[in-house]
C-alpha cells in the first residue's frame, strides 16, 4: 500500500470512527504499519473524523517524525509497543467507545463465553490497568497482554484494537463496542446465558481457521 493509499484509508476510518460515537472531539488515534521502519500514525488533537490525508504523520519506530508537518499523536508510544510486540499486526485503532469504556471505567471486562462474534472475531478481551496517558506507563501497562490478545480495555480509559489490516483493526472496535452493549442489556435482564465449554471450543476453533484467512 502507497503511503498515499495507507493515509486515505485512515482518513476513512477515522470518519466511520466518528461516525458511529466510537470517538469525539480530538479522542482516539490509528496507526497503520507502512514498512518495517515506518508508520503512519494520525496527528495530536485533531478531531479523526475532519482528517485529510496532508494531516497523517509519519514515524520511525522511536516515534520520530519523519514526514509531515503536523505532532503525531500523543499516544503514538502505546501504538508503537504494540506494533513491534506484534509483528503480525499491521494496524492499532484507539478509541473510547461509550459502553465497552464504561466496562473499562467499572473495573470489568467483557464475558468471553456469552456472544459467538466475540468469541471467534474478536477473541478474548483484557483489561490492562490504569497507566497516564501519553506515558510509557501506559505502554508497560499493556505489554503484558499484546501477545495473547487482539483487543484490550484500558481502565478508567477506553480500548485499543488491533489487527492485520486496517479495517480488520476497526471492524474489530465496532464488534467490541458492540458486545458490549449487548453484554449490558443482558445484565439487566437478570444476566447472560453463558454458552457451554464445548461450543466456546467450537468458536475458538473457528477463530483460528479465520485467523489464517486475509480479511
Amino acid at each position: 500500500m502507497s503511503r498515499l493509499a495507507a493515509a486515505r484509508a485512515i482518513c476513512r476510518v477515522g470518519r466511520a470512527l466518528a461516525e458511529r460515537q466510537l470517538i469525539a472531539g480530538g479522542e482516539g488515534n490509528i496507526t497503520l504499519r507502512l514498512s518495517a521502519d515506518r508508520v503512519l500514525v494520525t496527528p495530536r488533537g485533531m478531531a479523526k473524523g475532519d482528517l485529510v490525508p496532508d494531516d497523517l504523520v509519519e514515524v520511525d519506530y522511536e516515534g520520530r517524525r519523519l514526514r509531515g508537518t503536523r505532532e503525531a499523536s500523543t499516544e503514538v508510544r502505546m501504538h508503537l509497543t504494540i506494533l513491534t510486540a506484534r509483528p503480525d499486526m499491521q494496524a492499532v485503532v484507539h478509541a473510547h467507545p461509550p459502553v465497552a469504556t464504561g466496562f473499562a471505567a467499572a473495573g470489568q471486562t467483557l464475558d468471553g463465553d456469552v456472544l459467538p462474534e466475540l468469541v471467534a472475531f474478536v477473541g478474548p478481551v483484557a483489561l490492562a490497568p490504569y497507566g497516564m496517558t501519553g506515558t510509557g506507563e501506559l505502554s508497560e501497562r499493556l505489554r503484558p497482554l499484546v501477545g495473547s490478545h487482539e483487543a484490550i480495555l484500558l481502565a478508567n480509559h477506553g480500548a485499543v484494537t488491533m489487527g492485520r489490516t486496517l479495517d480488520e483493526a476497526h471492524y474489530r472496535m465496532e464488534s467490541l463496542e458492540q458486545a458490549a452493549r449487548t453484554l449490558l442489556v443482558a445484565r439487566l435482564l437478570g444476566g447472560p446465558v453463558r454458552l457451554s465449554t464445548e461450543d466456546v471450543a467450537r468458536l475458538m476453533a473457528l477463530r483460528g481457521v479465520l485467523r489464517g484467512i486475509s480479511p
